[in-house]
This record gives structure tokens, C-alpha cells and sequence, in this order.
């Protein structure tokens, strides 16, 4: 039987690789190859190449369409060196792989990358300024891909999630960020009083983001240490911990809509604390 993992040389036109389940396979299995509990199935060409370039080590798997062989030559090679199993598979295998149409030709399964501890990751902090993004209750994968890729172009140090939060990396948030969720780390902050105190240690002021009652953000300064707190979809933020920030800013505008999404207004505030420094 052929070994339908390719670890040989990738050529131009590699031969195509045996279906990803046998007919009359388990409706359980859908033919899609399980993964590790500690593996996430990214998609999308520049999250997965994002990921290759930061951390190759964490690929356990790749597939692909073959129209993609060209453009991601580099990450095949790499694959053959170091027997990392690959496979040239059809739209409709990468569309069960994915479970979704948007995987622009290529899936990979690569090793998670766990949530740094408030304290270490603070550890990893010089000294000047710095921003971070308090997300309190945001849950839809494509905002949290959004505001990653956001984060990712403004430079922002962390992503801060609440003790009691489930938000993770999903496959779907990886490929909305396109590329962003590898240049911006995850931390798992501890319950509100201990993370309070360490952010302030540290020289953090919060500052609660409004739909309405908060300052202007383009009318106030604003410091150089700053975590932005970011409100649920439809909700918006906890309104207790919205007590106990430095600052309340809202975005002004012209009130013809209720508010902006959640992914759109941490744009705006990343933009008004950037212009800043």
C-alpha cells in the first residue's frame, strides 16, 4: 500500500495523495484525520504561513490543493527535512478538513501554543510604553480574528483574558487575523483583584471602553502603559469592572448608528492610543 504522506522532494507536480477516508467509512469520522487535544487546525494561506514562520516546529500536519504547490514551496522543503508529513488533496477534502469553504487551498495541524501567565508575560515587558486588550466576554471567532489582526498591526504587547473566560485560538479566528495571532501572545490573567493589582505594579492604567458616557477618546491624554478593557458583543464590558478602571473613553460620532462592533471599535481605540506615543 502507498504511503499517502508525501516526505519526498515536493516537484512541481507531485502525485496526488489517496482520498482522506476509505468509502464506507464511520459517518463519525466524516473523513476528517483526528488531531491531538493539544493541536489546532489552522487554514488560510497567511496564517498558515505565519505560523511557519515563527514557530515551524509546532507543524504536526499539512494539506493542500496542488494549485498552491508553487507558492508554498519553501514550507513543502521544509516539511521533506524534517519528515513532516504533507498531502496534495482535493477542495472537497480540504473543505471537511476545515469545515468550511475558507481555507484558501491549505490546512495545517500544528501543536497549541498555551496562554502566558499575567506574570510572565509582564516579565517579558521592557521598560516605555506598552498596550494591551482586556477582552471582557468577546466570544465570536471572527471579532476575536478581527481584533487579533488589529492588535497585530498596532503593536499591541498582549492580549488579556480573563480568568473565567473560554475564549481560545480557533481555526476560523487564525485565518480572519491573517497572520496577526502569531505576533500577539495570549495571557490568562488571575481573578480581578490579583490581575488588578499586578497590571497596576506594573505601571497599567485600564481604561473602560463606552458606546456612551466616556470621555472622548481623540480629546484625552492618554498614558503610555494603558490596557484597554473591551466589552461582550451586544452587551458591551462589565459595568463593575468598569468601576474600577483609570479611565472611561467612548468613541464620538454621529449617533446615526447604536455603536460600531466590537472588532471596528478597538481598531478606532488602538488608532487613538497609538497616535499618542
Amino acid at each position: 500500500m502507498n504511503n499517502p504522506w508525501n516526505n519526498r522532494r515536493p516537484s512541481a507536480r507531485p502525485p496526488r495523495a489517496t482520498p482522506l477516508a476509505a468509502p464506507g467509512a464511520p459517518p463519525a469520522a466524516a473523513g476528517v484525520p483526528l488531531r491531538g487535544s493539544d493541536e489546532l487546525r489552522l487554514y488560510g494561506v497567511n496564517a498558515v504561513r505565519a505560523m511557519f514562520a515563527r514557530r515551524p516546529q509546532a507543524l504536526r500536519k499539512l494539506y493542500l490543493a496542488e494549485a498552491l504547490i508553487p507558492r508554498l514551496q519553501p514550507l513543502l522543503k521544509w516539511c521533506v527535512a524534517n519528515r513532516v508529513g504533507y498531502r496534495v488533496v482535493g477542495e472537497g477534502d480540504l473543505n471537511k478538513l476545515a469545515a468550511t469553504t475558507h481555507h484558501e487551498g491549505v490546512v495545517a495541524d500544528v501543536l497549541r501554543t498555551e496562554p502566558l501567565s499575567l506574570a510572565a508575560w509582564l516579565a517579558t515587558l521592557g521598560e516605555g510604553p506598552a498596550l494591551a486588550l482586556w477582552l471582557d466576554g468577546v466570544g465570536n471567532p471572527h471579532n476575536f480574528g478581527a481584533i487579533l489582526r488589529s492588535a497585530a498591526h498596532f503593536g499591541v504587547a498582549g492580549i488579556l483574558l480573563p480568568a473565567e473566560s473560554s475564549l481560545s485560538l480557533s481555526g476560523a479566528a487564525a485565518r480572519v487575523a491573517e497572520g496577526g495571532a502569531e505576533h500577539v501572545p495570549l495571557v490568562r490573567l488571575p481573578l480581578l483583584p490579583q490581575a488588578l493589582a499586578q497590571l497596576r505594579e506594573a505601571g497599567f492604567a485600564l481604561a473602560a471602553t463606552l458606546v456612551e458616557g466616556g470621555d472622548d477618546l481623540f480629546a484625552t491624554p492618554l498614558p503610555a502603559r494603558m490596557a484597554y478593557v473591551m466589552g461582550a458583543e451586544g452587551e458591551g464590558m462589565d459595568r463593575t469592572l468598569a468601576q474600577h478602571c483609570d479611565l472611561r473613553l467612548s468613541i464620538p460620532g454621529t449617533g446615526a448608528v447604536e455603536s460600531l462592533n466590537v472588532a471596528a471599535a478597538t481598531a478606532v481605540f488602538l488608532s487613538g492610543w497609538r497616535r499618542h506615543q
